[in-house]
C-alpha cells in the first residue's frame, strides 16, 4: 500500500500521478474560491446553515482522495470511457461554477436578499454541483480499478449528501 503511494511521487509521473495532481489542485483552488465567496456573502448578511455537517465533507473527500493514492498502482491502464465521463463531470463543474458564480461556495451561506440562481445547469438540475461530486467519487475510482472505493465512498457520500441536501432545500425555499 504505501509502496503504491511512493511509486507514484518516485516513478516518473503516469497518467494516474497526473490526475491525481490534477484532483488535488482543482479541489484546492476551489476552496481557496469558495472561502473567498463565503467571506465575502457573510460580510453581506449572509448566514452559515448546517455548519454541523461541514467536517464529515472534509474527512470524507480527503480521506477518498487519501484511500485512492494509497491503493492505486501508479501504472494502472485507465479505463479510456471513464476518463471521458471523467472529463465530462469537469466541464459540467466548470459550467455550474460559471452559471453560480460569486454565490458559490462549500458552505450553505443564504440571506432572504441572496439571488436564487436558476441559470446554466440550475434550470435543469437543483443541485449540479452535487451531481458532479456523486459522479466524481464512483467515476474516479472505478476508472483506477478501484471498485470498492467506488462503492463504499459513494454510500457514505449519499448519506452525508442526503442530510445537506435537506437542510440547502429548506433553506433555499425561504427565498423562493
Amino acid at each position: 500500500m504505501t509502496d503504491n503511494l511512493g511509486a507514484i511521487f518516485t516513478s516518473g509521473p503516469t497518467l494516474v500521478t497526473w490526475l491525481l495532481v490534477y484532483i488535488v489542485a482543482q479541489r484546492l483552488s476551489e476552496l481557496v474560491y469558495a472561502n473567498r465567496n463565503t467571506k465575502r456573502l457573510l460580510s453581506e448578511g449572509g448566514q452559515e446553515h448546517g455548519a454541523d455537517h461541514y467536517h464529515y465533507f472534509i474527512f470524507l473527500h480527503s480521506a477518498w482522495l487519501a484511500i485512492i493514492a494509497l491503493l492505486v498502482d501508479p501504472q494502472q491502464d485507465i479505463h479510456v470511457a471513464l476518463l471521458a465521463l471523467f472529463v465530462a463531470t469537469q466541464m459540467l463543474r466548470i459550467w455550474t461554477l460559471a452559471s453560480i458564480g460569486r454565490w458559490w461556495t462549500t458552505r450553505i451561506i443564504s440571506a432572504p436578499h441572496f439571488d436564487r440562481v436558476r441559470r446554466g445547469p440550475y434550470r435543469f438540475v437543483s443541485h449540479p454541483n452535487y451531481l458532479v461530486v456523486i459522479l466524481e467519487i464512483a467515476i474516479v475510482p472505478l476508472m483506477l480499478g478501484l471498485p470498492a472505493v467506488a462503492l463504499i465512498f459513494s454510500i457514505l457520500n449519499a448519506i452525508l449528501l442526503r442530510h445537506r441536501i435537506g437542510v440547502e432545500n429548506a433553506v433555499l425555499a425561504e427565498r423562493g
